[in-house]
């Protein structure tokens, strides 16, 4: 299989997955049979390098995949994300050996998710789970939240820390001690299963732990291809809440009165809001493209200049892409009128789904490191995701 027919099936599950995507939302039913279907059509291993039997796709083509999923079920479109940056990390920071195992394993259809938020830390970027050394490998302990995808994963990876220094343990799902809480009760973002893991003394083989430095210090642009694909999910959703609200107000909505007009389509006001928020939806769409080109490039070149490049498109895309989602979910109620928040429609899920996955790393520090970029101060690649 190519990117293009791998892009070209990922239409089509998406055409199919967005007709059952509001009954999905309405009753929380996690989308397992549509992980399923995209596993099968090749999508989880779309990255994985040549020289291990895959098709090595780009950043830029993996972003527009998921902006593709997400304009159908931005839930659905961000299951996939960890899995994608931990193949990423293993290619960076994986020995050889370990890259033979796992994307082999992932080439069979196997999945990654993550376990990598805490919440007992000064902040998100503190880690208290511990990976210490026994004979016959190492013991995992402590607690992680936001876990997106686990129910749906074979391989959870755990960041740790062993003796002051981090690690990534790539744990079988099923492992003795490791518990899964489908517990996550956002009011976005609903089936994203993004729950609880419990580790307790947790088992893992010396040959399944990795160490994160060589993927957080390398000029690989990590962080700027991980944050690449949380634009393209806001980008979908703002893409998918512009094409409902165009579709209610040709369909259902009612002018005001003051337009003195027969239809809501004909209303000036109307049109020129949606036009408004059309540019900002295409602008972020641009973006995204802009900065997922350029993503590809810092992988091919590994350079410090090109990963800085990288991360500077990525904060933009981001920052337009928020922006996009929230307009555009917000225009839709505002242009579609009351009739918009009967709850039967679910319309609100856009708006729901936007506010909930754009609180995923917050935009005004984007803002903030743009501007500080233009001022000549280095541009930040941390590796959040």
């Amino acid at each position: 299989m190519t990117w293009d027919a791998t892009i070209q099936t990922v239409h089509k599950l998406a055409d199919e997955f967005r007709q059952s995507a509001p009954q999905r939302d309405r009753d929380r039913s996690l989308p397992f049979n549509e992980i399923t279907e995209l596993s099968t059509a090749g999508f989880f291993a779309l990255t994985i390098p040549r020289e291990y039997g895959g098709l090595q796709a780009p950043p830029s083509v993996v972003a527009e995949a998921t902006r593709i999923l997400a304009t159908a079920d931005p839930n659905i479109a961000q299951i996939p994300q960890s899995h994608f940056v931990y193949v990423n990390f293993l290619k960076i920071a994986g020995s050889h050996q370990q890259k033979q195992y796992f994307f082999s394993k992932i080439l069979d259809g196997q999945r990654l998710a993550n376990a990598q938020s805490e919440r007992n830390g000064s902040t998100i970027a503190s880690i208290t789970t511990t990976l210490d050394a026994v004979e016959t490998g190492y013991r995992l302990n402590g607690t992680k939240y936001y876990c997106t995808g686990t129910v749906f994963a074979d391989w959870i990876p755990v960041l740790s820390t062993s003796e002051g220094t981090e690690f990534v343990a790539f744990v079988p799902s099923d492992s003795p001690g490791l518990t899964i809480d489908d517990d996550w009760n956002g009011f976005g973002q609903r089936t994203t299963a993004s729950g609880t893991v419990h580790l307790d003394n947790v088992h893992v083989d010396s040959a399944w732990v990795v160490p994160r430095e060589p993927a957080v210090r390398a000029p690989a642009a990590y962080g700027a291809f991980a944050q690449l694909l949380h634009a393209a999910i806001d980008a979908g959703i703002a893409r998918n809440a512009l094409d409902d609200a165009a579709e209610f107000i040709r369909t259902s909505a009612r002018p005001w009165f003051e337009a003195k007009v027969d239809e809501a389509r004909d209303d000036p006001l109307t049109t020129y809001r949606l036009g408004e928020v059309t540019v900002d939806v295409a602008s972020a769409e641009a973006l995204v493209a802009e900065a997922g080109a350029l993503v590809d490039e810092a992988f091919a070149a590994f350079s410090s200049e090109q990963a800085t490049r990288a991360s500077l498109a990525v904060a933009i895309a981001k920052a337009a892409a928020d922006r996009a989602a929230l307009s555009a979910t917000n225009a839709l109620h505002e242009l579609g009128g009351t009739r918009t928040a009967d709850a039967s429609l679910n319309l609100h899920r856009h708006w729901r789904n936007a506010r909930t996955h754009t609180l995923h790393d917050p935009v005004r520090w984007k803002y903030h490191n743009i501007g500080r970029a233009l001022l000549g101060h280095p541009q930040p690649q941390h590796a959040l995701f």
